[in-house]
C-alpha cells in the first residue's frame, strides 16, 4: 500500500519559540502497506508461548503514527483489559466526527491529530470534504486502522474477507493498550509532513508510550541521521534514548537493492514476508467433462489441446485470486492480438474504451511489476463491461487482488498455456470458479517482492533491514467507509503491515521483561530470527529471478517471537553508544548536538563504525585483515558457557578469539573481537556468513556481509 508525495517546498515551521533548537524544511513521508499470529507460533490456545506468558503484553502501551484510527470497531473494544496505567499522560483529542470522551476506552487510551505542519507548507487550510477526510484522530483511508488493529487489537471471530480467510483476527498483544497520532493526511492521494511527524513524536515520547509503530517511510535518497530534514530519525533517537522502541517499515521500494529505508542503527527496521497461506482458484478451459492435470500427466500440447477443442474434456488450472461468492463466471476467453509490426498490447495497455472485452473473460500478460498500472487495467476491463481478467505474470511477485471482481493471477508459464488454447480453436471458453483458503504445505515462506532490500544507501556499514515479519494479503480491521472493500476486515500488503507484527511483538516482550532497553529487545529479536522454514526448507527472496535470502533480504531472518523471549544472550546499547556511532560516521560536534541536544566531543580519532554493538557484522569494504569488537550480556541462566561457530562462504575467513564465553554471577558481560580477512584479490560482490553463539539450549545467531575491495 503506497501513498504518493508531492515535492516539498521550504517554509518556516517555528522560531524565536522556547525549546527551539532549529528551524527546518518541511520534507513528506508515506504510509508503507489471520493467519500470522498462529504461524508465528502465538497461538492463543498454547499456554507456554511469549503470548501467554507475557499476559498478552498487559500493561504496554503502542503509540502508531499513521493515518488515523476508527476507534467504534470491535477490534478495538476493552472486554477484559486492565486498568489505564497511572503513568499515561496522553489524551483523547476531539475533532471532526470524533468525540474524545466517548471515542477512547481502556483499549484505545490515547488519540491526537496533527496537521500544522501540513497546512504550512500547502498554504491554505486543509479541505477535509475535498479530501474525504477528518479533521481530527478518525482514520478515512483505513491504514491506521488496519495497523492498529494488527499491533495490538482485541479477539474478534468469524472475520474474513467475503469468507475468505476465516477465522479469529487479533493483535499481537491483545492485552496491551494503544494510542494513535494522526499525522497522514489524504492530500494529493496522502502525505505526512516532516514537521507533524517530529511533533507526534515529541507528543508520544511525552505522553509515555512503552513502544511506538511508524508505517511510514520517505523517499531514496536518504537523509543523515543529523539532517533536520528527516523527522523519523530525530524523533526516534529522542524515543529510544527515553528506553522505547521505535519499529520502523523498511520501504516497498524492492527489490532493488540499495532501497532501504529507517536505517538509524536505533530504529528496529522490518521487512515484508509471507505466510503459509494462499488462495486457490480454478480457471477451467472448455466447455465439457473436467479433469485436473498438471503438465507433466499429458505427453505434449497437442494431445491436451486437440481434447479439448474436440469439446470431450475441460482443462483446469489453479490461479491465484480473492474471488468471493459462491457463483462461477463462465464467458468467452479473448487475448488482445495484435499485428507483428504493433507492439503487444499487455496488461497495463488495456482500456475502458477497448469495447471488445463486453461480456468476456480477458487474458493479458504484465510488462512488468506495476500494481498501480495494473490496478487501473484491471479496473478498465471492468469498465468496459468486461466479465474477468485472468493476468499472467512473474511466479515471483504476483499476490491476489482483494475486489469484488473476477481477477485471477497466473505465471507466465501458465498464462502462455492458456493463450496456446485460445489460438487452438474459434471459440474459446472459460470458466472461473469462487477462490478457496488453503493453509500449510505447499505453500512456503519467501519475502516478499516489494520489500525494500538493502545494503543500506546511506550508511552501508549498518545491517538493514533488521528482521522480516508477515506483511503479505494481511487480513486486519477497516473503517466500514472504506468503499475498496466490504465488511470491516480486508487483505493488505506491505512493510505497513509487516512493522505492527513486530510492534506488537515487541509489547509483549516489553511486558515480560520491562527493564531491556530497546538495543536489548532490537538483539533479541535479530539474533534467534528464522532462516528456514519451518518445515526445514529455505527462505527465498523474491525477485527477478527468485533466490535464496540473504541478510539484505530479510536482516536476522524471519521474526521469531517465542525464541526472541528467551535469546541467551544479548547485543546492549545505550545513548552512549548511539552517539559512537555518530561520531565513527564523521559528524561535527555542533551537529551531533543538533540530534542529542546536550553537548557531545568527539575523540580526537575518529572511532570504527565497525565496532559499533550491533547484533549483526557488515564490513562493504573489506581490503585487509580487518578487528571488530562486540560485546555480549548474559540474560540466560547465570553460569553459562557459550562457544562459538562460524559459517561462511569459501574465501572469507573469521576467526573469534575468545572462542568460548563463560558467564556466572560475578562475569554477566563479555567482550570479544572478531577478525575477518579475504582470500579473493578482486572486487566482487557481499558474500554472507554467520556467527553463532551457543550453550547447547541457545542459539544467538549474528548475519554477516562482506565485500571485498
Amino acid at each position: 500500500m503506497e501513498w504518493k508525495a508531492f515535492n516539498p517546498r521550504f517554509c518556516v515551521v517555528v522560531i524565536e519559540l522556547p525549546g527551539v533548537i532549529h528551524v527546518t524544511r518541511n520534507r513528506f513521508y508515506k504510509v508503507q502497506t489471520t493467519r500470522s499470529w498462529d504461524y508465528l507460533g502465538l497461538s492463543s490456545t498454547s499456554l507456554s508461548n511469549l503470548l501467554n506468558k507475557s499476559k498478552m503484553g498487559n500493561g504496554v502501551i503502542i503509540g502508531l503514527l499513521d493515518t488515523g484510527i476508527w476507534p467504534e470497531l470491535e477490534v478495538f473494544n476493552d472486554d477484559n483489559l486492565g486498568p489505564i496505567p497511572p503513568r499515561w499522560r496522553g489524551v483523547c483529542e476531539s475533532g471532526e466526527h470524533f468525540d474524545g470522551a466517548k471515542a477512547c476506552n481502556r483499549k484505545l487510551i490515547g488519540a491526537r491529530y496533527f496537521i500544522s505542519g501540513l497546512e504550512a507548507e500547502y498554504g491554505q487550510p486543509y479541505n477535509t470534504s475535498e479530501n474525504d477526510d477528518y479533521m481530527s484522530p478518525r482514520d478515512s483511508s483505513g491504514h491506521g486502522t488496519h495497523t492498529s488493529s494488527i499491533a495490538g487489537g482485541s479477539f474478534v471471530a468469524n472475520a474474513s474477507y467475503d469468507g475468505l480467510g476465516l477465522g479469529t483476527v487479533r493483535g499481537g498483544a491483545p492485552g496491551a493498550h494503544l494510542a494513535m497520532y494522526k499525522v497522514c493526511w489524504r492530500l494529493y492521494g496522502g502525505v505526512c509532513a516532516d514537521a507533524d511527524v517530529l511533533k507526534a513524536f515529541d507528543e508520544a515520547i511525552n505522553d509515555g508510550v512503552d513502544v511506538l509503530s511508524v508505517s511510514l517511510a520517505a523517499d531514496i535518497p536518504l537523509y543523515s541521521e543529523v539532517d533536520h530534514r528527516g523527522s523519523i530519525p530525530i524523533g526516534s533517537f529522542h524515543a529510544v534514548a527515553k528506553g522505547i522502541t521505535v519499529v520502523c517499515a523498511a520501504g516497498n521500494a524492492g527489490p532493488r537493492a540499495e532501497t532501504v529505508q529507517n536505517t538509524a542503527p536505533w530504529i528496529l527496521t522490518v521487512a515484508a514476508s509471507t505466510v503459509d497461506r494462499s488462495f486457490p482458484t480454478p480457471i477451467t478451459l472448455g466447455n465439457n467433462q473436467t479433469i485436473i492435470v498438471s503438465n507433466k500427466t499429458l505427453t505434449g500440447q497437442r494431445k491436451w489441446l486437440d481434447r479439448i477443442r474436440t469439446n470431450s474434456y475441460k482443462y483446469q488450472f489453479q490461479g491465484q485470486a480473492m474471488f468471493t461468492g459462491e457463483d462461477t463466471v463462465s464467458a468467452a476467453l479473448v487475448y488482445p492480438e495484435v499485428s507483428d509490426l504493433m507492439p503487444p498490447r499487455n496488461c497495463e495497455s488495456l482500456s475502458s474504451n477497448d469495447d471488445w472485452m463486453a461480456g468476456k473473460i480477458v487474458l493479458c500478460f504484465a510488462s512488468d511489476y506495476n500494481q498501480s498500472l495494473l490496478n487501473d487495467a484491471i479496473l478498465s476491463v471492468k469498465a468496459a463491461g468486461g466479465l474477468g481478467v485472468i493476468v499472467s505474470r512473474s511466479p515471483s511477485n504476483y499476490y491476489p487482488y482483494a475486489m469484488n471482481f473476477p481477477c485471477l493471477q497466473v505465471t507466465y508459464e501458465t498464462g502462455t498455456q492458456i493463450l496456446y488454447y485460445i489460438r487452438s480453436t474459434s471459440n474459446p471458453q472459460v470458466r472461473l470458479s469462487p477462490s478457496r483458503t488453503h493453509i500449510g504445505k505447499p505453500v512456503s515462506t519467501n519475502v516478499a517482492y516489494f520489500s525494500s532490500r538493502g545494503p543500506s544507501s546511506n550508511v552501508p556499514a549498518i545491517l538493514k533491514p533488521d528482521i522480516a515479519a508477515p506483511g503479505v494479503q494481511i487480513l486486519a480491521a477497516i473503517p466500514p467507509s472504506d468503499e475498496t472493500t466490504t465488511g470491516a476486515f480486508a487483505f493488505l500488503s506491505g512493510t505497513s503491515m509487516a512493522t505492527p507484527h513486530v510492534s506488537g511483538i515487541v509489547a509483549l516482550l516489553k511486558s515480560l521483561y520491562p527493564d531491556w532497553s530497546p538495543a536489548a529487545i532490537k538483539s533479541a529479536i535479530i539474533t534467534t530470527g528464522l532462516t528456514s522454514h519451518q518445515s526445514g526448507g529455505p527462505i527465498f527472496a523474491e525477485g527477478e529471478p527468485l533466490k535464496l535470502a540473504d541478510p539484505f533480504d530479510f536482516g536476522g531472518g524471519i521474526v521469531n517471537p517465542n525464541s526472541a523471549a528467551d535469546p541467551g544472550l544479548v547485543y546492549d546499547m545505550n545513548t552512549e553508544n548511539y552517539v559512537h556511532y555518530l561520531c565513527a560516521m564523521g559528524y561535527n560536534n555542533s551537529d551531533i548536538f543538533q540530534l542529542t541536544e546536550h553537548p557531545v566531543v568527539c575523540p580526537s580519532k575518529q572511532p570504527s563504525i565497525l565496532d559499533v554493538n550491533l547484533p549483526s557484522i557488515t564490513i562493504p569494504n573489506l581490503k585487509k585483515p580487518t578487528i571488530l569488537t562486540r560485546t555480549v550480556t548474559n540474560v540466560g541462566p547465570v553460569n553459562s558457557k557459550y562457544k562459538a561457530s562460524v559459517e561462511f562462504a569459501s574465501g572469507i575467513n573469521v576467526a573469534v578469539r575468545p572462542e568460548t564465553l563463560i558467564f556466572s554471577s560475578r562475569t554477566k558481560t563479555i567482550s570479544f573481537s572478531v577478525m575477518i580477512s579475504s582470500a579473493h584479490n578482486v572486487n566482487a560482490g557481499y558474500y554472507f556468513g554467520s556467527l553463532t553463539w551457543t550453550d547447547g539450549v541457545h542459539v544467538v545467531r549474528s548475519p554477516i556481509s562482506v565485500r571485498t575491495e
